[in-house]
């Protein structure tokens, strides 16, 4: 099972999915572990609540990197509430929770492993921590288009 998943991990490495950028994100935000150098930028095209379109851009370990390639596939078509919520299950699953829906979490358990190396923990969830970001300047953009509408009233 571990060479399975050392297999995910690296297949995610030297082909990653939606690495790149998008023509025009609804929300994007800059990620950086100086504990190691990766960063990683994600970007989203975020409609009616769902994640239509996700891109990443960065440099660092396989960890960091493979994490953030099965992080897009993951998110992809997606609603907002439901991201969160795999958020909290991959984020408990690297803290070491043994209360994770593997069901659920779909790929992404091919990093459980991570967690038995503490300083990679911040590799693996870094694209996760970018991602909560982005997605924290959506809200936070949608509050301040309400409120500048409101302003013109």
């Amino acid at each position: 099972m571990d060479d399975l998943y050392r297999e995910v991990i690296l297949d995610h490495y030297r082909n990653p999915r939606y690495r790149g950028s998008l023509p025009s994100p609804t929300t994007r935000h800059e990620g950086y572990n100086p504990l190691c150098g990766d960063d990683v930028t994600v970007e989203l095209l975020v409609k009616g609540g769902i994640v239509e379109e996700v891109a990443f851009q960065g440099s660092g370990c396989s960890i960091s990197q493979s994490s953030a390639s099965m992080m897009t596939e993951a998110i992809r078509g997606k609603t907002v509430p439901e991201i969160e919520s795999l958020f909290g299950e991959f984020t408990a699953m690297m803290r070491g929770s043994d209360d994770i829906d593997f069901d659920r979490i779909g790929d992404l358990e091919a990093l459980e492993g991570v967690r038995k190396f503490p300083v990679r923990v911040k590799c693996a969830t870094l694209a996760w921590h970018t991602l909560q970001e982005a997605l924290r300047r959506l809200d936070q953009g949608a509050d301040q288009a309400a409120s500048d509408e409101r302003a013109i009233r």
